[in-house]
């Protein structure tokens, strides 16, 4: 039972995984009313976190924040893990956009499913502490699942939830969680590997390039980035080329006809090849040549290509150049 009259309310952070569920079900089953919060970006979906919420019953509030993350992505304060991904500063970012509307609403602290010594990096006391001091709502963000093993809140300290039904669990081990899960009823839930884009070598590279050649990008950019191979051209060029059926159906998807140009062989089959912002002619003949080398068509022969955008289609003629000549331009 609460330690008070008033109904307490928390807002969490919920990824989807095992630990986001488990942290509200420990907080609901002491009589706390618990909403969810998820946030999604190019990088991340929100998929999971949806499922978690028809599984266990507890609302969730979707939120994108593609514009404030990417400010904090080309800068992040403490630097990048592996590849390019801010974890803590991630962190920092979500917990300072759930307290805005934890005030906003009326919730009295925010949660989330964070274990100590979980992760080596993002989950240790330091760097627990610091994402709490740079979220700006230090104090207010209890981690039930390791509540014991770290400083007392100050919702606790108000008696607006009782410690004593927290627990203290710590470390990599995944035993406690599934126990607890058991417990709880929970049968369905995803593994625990991670499901940012940003950890991914070969998003953070294509990503990379992208803040190395542009200042400004579109959402759909992002996402361009998931689809096919990418080939960095010149400093100003670069063509997304498909390598599957699934893959040509993506590009088609995030084409902008009135800013992009559209490459394909015309009498063969072969894949779409996709050039944001469009080029010059030359860089156009290339490109051409290598949709023309990625083809059905035959070698060191001419092919028709086609070359759209909105405002004119034309036909290219060109010899394909076979993709082990143009490894250097892949990113």
């Amino acid at each position: 039972m609460n330690l008070t009259s008033k109904k307490v309310r928390a807002l969490g952070l919920c990824s989807g995984g095992l630990d986001s569920m488990l942290s509200a079900l420990v907080l609901r089953k002491q009589g706390i009313e618990v909403q969810w919060i998820t946030f999604e970006t190019p990088f991340f979906s929100s998929e999971n976190a949806r499922q978690a919420s028809r599984t266990t019953g507890i609302p969730l509030l979707v939120r994108n924040i593609t514009r404030p993350y990417l400010e904090m992505l080309k800068n992040p304060h403490c630097g990048y893990g592996k590849h390019m991904n801010p974890c803590m500063d991630c962190h920092a970012l979500m917990f300072n956009l759930a307290g805005t509307l934890m005030r906003e609403n009326g919730f009295d602290f925010l949660f989330s499913g964070e274990v100590l010594g979980q992760r080596p990096m993002s989950q240790t006391m330091n760097s627990l502490r610091y994402v709490e001091k740079r979220s700006g709502f230090d104090g207010y963000i209890v981690r039930p699942l390791s509540a014991k093993k770290l400083p007392i809140t100050r919702p606790e300290q108000q008696g607006l939830l009782n410690r004593d039904l927290l627990l203290d669990i710590s470390g990599r081990s995944r035993k406690p969680q599934m126990k607890l899960a058991q417990e709880f009823g929970i049968t369905n839930y995803p593994s625990p590997a991670g499901g940012c884009l940003l950890t991914d070598k070969g998003y953070a590279s294509r990503l990379k390039d992208l803040f190395d050649h542009q200042d400004t990008f579109t959402e759909r950019e992002l996402h361009l980035l998931k689809h096919g191979r990418h080939l960095r051209l010149n400093q100003t060029t670069k063509i997304a080329v498909g390598r599957t059926q699934e893959d040509n159906e993506n590009l088609l998807k995030y084409y902008d006809p009135d800013l992009d140009t559209l490459i394909k062989v015309k009498k063969f089959p072969g894949p779409i090849v996709l050039m944001p912002h469009g080029g010059s002619k030359e860089i156009m003949i290339l490109a051409a040549s290598i949709c023309a080398g990625y083809s059905k068509a035959p070698d060191d022969t001419p092919v028709e290509v086609g070359a759209e955008t909105t405002h004119e289609s034309e036909i290219i003629q060109v010899i394909g150049i076979p993709p082990k000549e143009i490894k250097h331009f892949l990113i």
